[in-house]
């Protein structure tokens, strides 16, 4: 449901956010400009949730949470957009505007319904074949003997079989009246001139995956024998998008179990359920999301990661943690050693055990610095200072000063390093705005010493991605409404791309009307949960390392440059202009030094 933005900043000025947030909290506490609680969206002793009036958005520097006042409301309710605009509005007596669900709207809404219905048509004859059939007793074979599933497991996740024959489900859903054009739209049938109507899924074991309703929305099915693929999933409908959706979150959101457990398939999610751990969830067949990671948060801020413990495995643990971290989630990573996987785990050694390994899980950036340490020769005096680096980049990203002292501790007395010079270098890295960059993913990264040990330096410092140094900036700006004016002097808003431009096109446009930033406007242009969160970050996240005015006007100077030189290097790719030009330009870019 669409409201014009005029309606939406009217709610928001209707709204103060200090006034909104303490009616729900009611514990806030004036800190300076702002008011400051301990977080509701994850569990913490030391305030860390900050609102501020001035701004009218709120920001946690602990889970990274943020937004508007429309923002909280979501995120403390699991409302919508559009359901939270609702709410404040009739806080304040301000009437919406009527609007009606349009004619391709309700026809969108229809055919979803036959999606759904056609889904669980096909999921109930799967499972009446895997449990009343004779055809079914090879399935239900692999799934009692292969897998250790109870009877009553199967029937909880509707557990099925799809029979050797090609049309077999073709058939009938035929007979059940239901269109070709719905079979091929919902990824169950496909058809050809040669071949005619052929399932998409035959001598195959089936799993439902459902939505957060628990309405089925496609399947997930394992061949039988050597077919392959071995494993496969329906392709991606107008119910289904394999980036927005969890297996089993449906049963795992209502878990009273602590935090979620992530693994990388749906069989391992069986397992665990059936020994007790209903809060386990996994992706559907490809690398975990942004857009998991946001439904994952609406009602978690912890993970626990139970991936293969292979290499394989490891790569995608390490994309998986930096990913749940960008967005403010506690990540912990589960030892499954010696085994592979959950499965094989618990086959071995059980729930008590598993329970155990859980409450032993050690943290995201833990694991990912254990793991970086394999690809060094500590007793070498290069290799172990590149180490230091390394280690430094991973933590200066902690914001939380005391939890980056805690990783200080640890690090250094685990491998036996100075602690002042580690802490030095974190403090020179976090000057710079170079800290936690990702963990190395290639076999020459994450084996450093095959290499000049100048170049795994380089490697450990390289430049943010172009986006983050951009933000990196305008959280500078936010933060230092004095330097706005002076830095716009020197930056061109087509110096700054994506959000990030989207961001400093609206703050210029304030910043000429009246010369003053409203950030919780801005945030009321997008929809989106995470865009919230995002944005806010950007508009309010507080620089973590002290400094004084020389050293402020030197990193901004660095980012300046950078975000400067950033622009001519994709012009460059782009194949605009003269590479003469373009070398001149970057030359003068290095003259630019920023002095208040």
């Amino acid at each position: 449901m669409y409201y014009a933005q005029e309606v939406i900043d009217e709610v928001l000025s209707r709204n103060d956010i200090v006034d909104v947030i303490s009616s729900y909290l009611g514990n806030l506490k004036r800190s300076g400009s702002n008011y400051t609680c301990c977080c509701p969206f994850h569990s913490e002793k030391t305030p860390s949730f900050s609102v501020s009036r001035q701004k009218q958005i709120f920001h946690c520097f602990g889970c990274h949470e943020g937004g508007n006042v429309i923002s909280f409301i979501m995120k403390y309710e699991h409302y919508s957009f559009t359901e939270a605009l609702k709410i404040l509005a009739d806080r304040v007596g301000y009437v919406l505007p009527e609007v009606e669900l349009s004619t391709e709207e309700k026809r969108d809404l229809d055919r979803k319904s036959r999606l759904r219905e056609i889904n669980t048509a096909a999921a109930a004859y799967f499972h009446f074949l895997l449990t009343k059939t004779e055809r079914g007793k090879t399935g239900y074979t692999y799934f009692r003997e292969k897998r250790r599933f109870t009877d009553e497991t199967i029937a909880k996740f509707g557990l099925g079989y799809a029979d050797v024959y090609a049309d077999d489900l073709y058939k009938y859903l035929k007979n059940k009246g239901f269109p070709d054009e719905l079979m091929r739209d919902a990824g169950l049938v496909e058809f050809s001139e040669r071949y005619g109507p052929q399932d998409k899924f035959w001598n195959r074991v089936m799993v439902p995956i459902l939505d957060l309703q628990g309405k089925c929305i496609a399947f997930g099915g394992r061949v039988l024998g050597d077919g392959k693929p071995k494993y496969m999933n329906t392709k991606e409908t107008e119910l289904f998008d394999k980036s927005r959706n969890l297996f089993a979150l449906n049963i795992a959101r209502r878990s009273k179990r602590r935090g979620m457990i992530l693994c990388e398939g749906y069989m391992d999610v069986i397992t665990q359920h059936q020994e007790g751990f209903d809060n386990a969830i996994a992706s559907l067949g490809t690398a975990f999301t942004e857009g998991q990671a946001s439904l994952i948060r609406r009602y978690t801020k912890e993970v626990y990661l139970a991936y293969d413990s292979d290499t394989a495995g490891k790569t995608a643990a390490k994309k998986a943690i930096r990913l749940l971290r960008s967005m403010g989630m506690s990540q912990r990573v589960i030892d499954l050693s010696p085994c592979k996987d959950p499965d094989e785990f618990l086959a071995a050694y059980g729930a008590e055990a598993y329970e155990e390994r859980i409450r032993d899980a050690v943290p995201g950036r833990l694991f990912e610095i254990r793991e970086m340490s394999v690809g060094y020769r500590l007793d070498d005096p290069e290799e172990k200072a590149s180490f230091i680096r390394q280690a430094a980049v991973s933590i200066a990203g902690i914001e939380n000063v005391a939890e980056r002292s805690s990783y200080v501790d640890t690090v250094s007395r685990e491998y036996m390093l100075d602690k002042n010079v580690l802490q030095q270098e974190i403090t020179r890295i976090g000057m710079m705005g170079l800290q936690d960059r990702p963990a190395p993913e290639s076999e020459d990264e994450a084996f450093p010493e095959a290499q000049n040990p100048r170049q795994t330096e380089r490697a450990a410092i390289r430049p943010q991605p172009e986006q983050e140094t951009q933000e990196l900036l305008l959280t500078w700006m936010v933060n230092r409404p004095e330097y706005f004016g002076k830095l716009m002097e020197i930056l061109e808003p087509e110096d700054f791309n994506g959000d990030a431009g989207e961001v400093l096109e609206a703050l210029l446009k304030q910043y000429r009307e009246d010369g003053v930033l409203r950030p919780a406007l801005i945030i009321g242009r997008y929809n989106e949960e995470e865009q919230h969160s995002r944005i806010a970050t950007m508009l309010s996240s507080e620089f973590p390392f002290e400094a004084d005015q020389a050293a402020e006007e030197k990193a901004l100077t660095e980012l300046v440059r950078r975000v400067k030189t950033e622009r001519e290097d994709a012009a460059i790719r782009r194949g605009e202009g003269s590479s003469i030009e373009h070398a001149r330009k970057k030359k003068d870019i290095q003259k630019i030094k920023i002095h208040f």
